[in-house]
Parts: structure tokens; sequence; C-alpha cells
């Protein structure tokens, strides 16, 4: 009788459960990281509609009553969480949109990719990377190359900061590094690559050169040629370095190999 009881009353809570529980997440636009977070429920993200507005660019946003709605210069959105549709340019879209304590939240990818823009899961960010339709480059791709410029080569003169940003991309490049930006910066298949991921400064928020220093290396210019390799005399030995890799040329602090 107890253990028929109990497995009633295991039953029940069971069904009290939500399927996956909300989760925050961290979000960023551009390159920008928001001071506000998303969520992440039942494998969707959702956004705060007007923060994620503002960072896409000059939206006028109110609330009507029933529903949030907002326009742009040459957009216009209504996100109604009654009807639990979004509206984008006239086309709607069935979907969740919530609302907690007077914010608005609706689905990121939906709506990012709805207003000609994209949306990528970034596992280093812990959230997701939002590239807008009229961006130079990828957000995943600013984001952490202008990071680990700031973090590496902060200090440096804008030459020695694109060239650091170089070493990233040829590295991408190379074959012999993995694939992607954020992939080469948190390598760690032979150990921690860049000391500001083992240290934790690989997150700060860059200067304002050290984005245009990323600006530039990914529209391609180049100041390090070929490098693969560089380190700072002043702050480690580079012994490896220096003994099995062909030196290239000195700038700044840094030195840099092939």
């Amino acid at each position: 009788m107890k253990r028929t009881l109990l497995c009633g009353l295991l039953a029940a809570a069971a069904l009290c459960l939500p399927v996956q529980a909300a989760r925050p997440a961290n979000l960023q636009v551009d390159g920008e990281r928001l001071e506000t977070s998303a969520y992440v429920k039942d494998g969707t993200a959702y956004a705060p509609l007007r923060d994620l507005l503002e960072a896409l660019g000059d939206w006028n946003i109110w609330w009507d009553g029933d529903a949030a709605r907002a326009v742009s210069e040459d957009a216009s959105l209504a996100a109604d969480p009654d009807g639990n549709v979004l509206t984008v340019n006239g086309t709607r879209y069935p979907c969740f949109v919530d609302v907690i304590e007077g914010r608005t939240y609706v689905p990121l990818r939906l709506t990012a990719e709805a207003l000609g823009g994209s949306v990528q899961w970034d596992p280093w960010l812990d959230g997701a990377a939002v590239t807008s339709p009229h961006a130079e480059h990828n957000a995943v791709d600013y984001y952490w190359l202008s990071r680990i410029i700031h973090a590496e080569s902060g200090g440096e003169a804008l030459e020695g900061q694109i060239a650091v940003g170089n070493v990233v991309l040829n590295r991408v490049a190379s074959g012999d590094f993995p694939d992607s930006i954020p992939g080469v910066i948190f390598d760690h298949e032979n150990g921690v690559q860049f000391e500001p991921v083992a240290n934790g400064t690989v997150t700060s928020q860059p200067t304002e050169l050290s984005q245009e220093a990323a600006r530039r290396a990914l529209s391609g210019e180049n100041t390090a040629g070929d490098a693969l390799y560089f380190f700072a005399p002043t702050l480690s030995q580079g012994t490896w370095i220096d003994s099995s890799r062909a030196y290239r040329q000195t700038i700044g602090c840094h030195r840099f190999y092939h």
C-alpha cells in the first residue's frame, strides 16, 4: 500500500515538472555584448525585444495595450503575447511571445532572421550571437578576435594589434589548427595556446583600437605576413618557438614566427 502511494506521488510530481526549465543565456549583437540576458527554454532562445531591436539599429518601440510594436526606417514589427504571434513586415509567425515583469521576450532566431540577420549559438560565450543584416563581419568572429587582440596586445600600436589578429587568421587558414576563430583561440589540443584563455582576460571588453584592429584584420589587412606564432621576450623566453620556428619580424614588443 505504501509503495503504491509513493509511486503515485512520484508520478504526480513528474507531471508538474517542466519539459525543460528555462535558463539564462548571454547575448551579443555584432560583437557587442548586451547587459541584459536572453533565456533558453525547450531548445529555443528568447530575447528581450526592446534590447534586441535597439542593438540592431534605430527603432521606435512602444506598447499599444495588446502587443509590443516597433518601426524602423525600413521595417515594422509587432509581438502579440495573447495571440502568440510575431508579425514582421506584414508576415505573421505563430510562436510563443512571453512577457516577464513588463518586458516582452521573442524567439531570437525567428526574429533576427525575419529582419534579415542571422544567429549562432556560441558555446564559449554561453549564449547567442546575432549578426545584423548590415554588419561587415560575422558577430562571433569579430567578438572573439577583438578580445584576443586586446588581451594579447592591448598596449601595442595598431600595427602590432593587427599582427596578432593576423596570427589567429593564419592559423584558421593553416590546416594544422582548428578552422574557426574561436576554435583557434580556445584550442587546447597541445595545451592552452593563448595565455589570456588560461587567465580569463580573453573575456575583457576590448578597446576601440583593438576593435579597429579586428575589423582591419578581418577585412584582409596584414602586418604579420604568414606568421603562425608570436611571443613577447620581456614576458616569455619563447624557447620552443625560437628554436623550432622560422623568425619573421618584430613588431612592437612581439616577435613573430612561421
